[in-house]
């Protein structure tokens, strides 16, 4: 069978449908990752794995009706020369433009995966709750005639369920992320030196960003020797932190970015504790990999994110949009030097006990019958 990987962001492919598709190769099926954008290492990787690779100009963010219709007419022209067998199609662009050009080409069966609701949907005020009824009507049009629908968390489902979101006929399928490579990502021994707070996310609000600096704040106030650090790319979205915003921090000594980095690993192993204060996920692919590296997690009791820790076990769940409540979560591993040992270990156990991306993938490729 012929697979056609669509995903709205080059490097995703690689970095978190790799082993997915490898999975697909192994099978003896012919897969190609499709995604805006000419990413050398990304095709390198991909052909490493016996995946090729087509770029689609699609933006990633915003919902210009010009710009889309374009994205539309080359989503189709390429799935009309590739003629895949199957489409599997993730984040908001690619679900709804990349079924409605299969739909509209005729691929046989045409599957979608909803990666979190995104700023786009979770957004409040006129201009964005205006945006949020476009994106519904173009999510109810998109997946209408999909043959089904994977989900990485029950409350994205609900919403999509509770909205109209989905056709009668379509299949729905509970997935637990993307899942992790235990293997890749091995267990790593607690660092010694201060405590270190290390968030990894897209520079935007949602990700709770503002929220992790003032509790750095409060914290340093009391424990000047905690470290707090953020990894992460700059965005487009329109809730992204600015560039300046984030040297202000800096200059304050509030917290340290640390940029980019193809390979978070050497990062994580320099941390005691994971920080994602998120508004909402699907599931977040950087708690799953601070998980199997032992590490605990300190995140949000949302929609994606409350699935992944085991409050007072494996880290701690905290309110959203509270610095308050997130700082005193932060600082109980201050007053406890043991905490992030004895978390780090019992979330690298969960970690294998849910999401081993063997287990994920065998459920993926059974329901697309691959």
């Amino acid at each position: 069978m012929k697979v056609a990987v669509f995903g709205g962001y080059a490097p995703s492919l690689s970095s978190f449908r790799g082993s997915m598709m490898r999975a697909m190769v192994e099978a003896g099926h012919e897969v190609v990752g499709l995604a805006p954008g000419e990413d050398s290492t990304v095709i390198a990787n991909l052909a490493a794995i016996g995946v090729s690779y087509r770029a689609i100009p699609l933006g990633r963010t915003g919902l210009n009706p010009f710009e889309d219709f374009r994205s539309l007419r080359a989503i189709t022209a390429a799935l009309k020369e590739i003629r895949p067998d199957l489409l599997l199609s993730y984040t908001i662009k690619p679900a709804i433009y990349g079924s409605l050009a299969a739909a509209r080409v005729g691929v046989p069966h045409r599957h979608a995966m909803i990666t979190g609701l995104g700023s786009t949907l979770m957004g409040k005020g006129f201009k964005m709750g205006c945006m949020a009824v476009v994106a519904k009507w173009l999510y109810r049009h998109g997946l209408a005639k999909n043959e089904g629908v994977f989900f990485q968390n029950p409350d994205d489902c609900a919403f999509f369920e509770r909205n109209n979101l989905l056709s009668a006929t379509c299949r729905i399928t509970q997935i637990n992320g993307s899942g992790v490579d235990l293997e890749r990502f091995s267990f790593s021994p607690q660092p010694t030196g201060p405590l270190t707070f290390l968030l990894i996310a897209r520079l935007t609000r949602e990700k709770g960003v503002v929220e992790f600096v003032e509790a750095a704040r409060i914290l340093k106030a009391l424990y000047p020797e905690v470290q707090c650090q953020l990894l992460g790319p700059f965005d487009s979205n329109p809730t992204a932190i600015s560039r300046d915003q984030v040297t202000a921090w800096e200059r304050e000594g509030i917290v340290q970015h640390l940029g980019t980095t193809g390979d978070v690993r050497p990062l994580l192993a320099r941390a005691q504790v994971m920080v994602l204060p998120s508004y909402g996920e699907g599931t977040p692919r950087s708690v799953l990999e601070a998980m199997a590296m032992g590490r605990a997690v300190v995140t949000t009791r949302v929609a994606g994110c409350k699935e992944t820790v085991i409050d007072g076990r494996t880290g701690f769940l905290v309110p959203p949009k509270n610095q308050f409540a997130l700082a005193e979560a932060m600082g109980r591993f201050q007053l406890d030097p043991t905490l992030a040992q004895s978390m780090g270990t019992a979330a690298r156990t969960y970690a294998e006990a849910k999401y081993d991306v063997n287990k994920v993938n065998k459920v993926i490729m059974q329901a697309l019958g691959l």
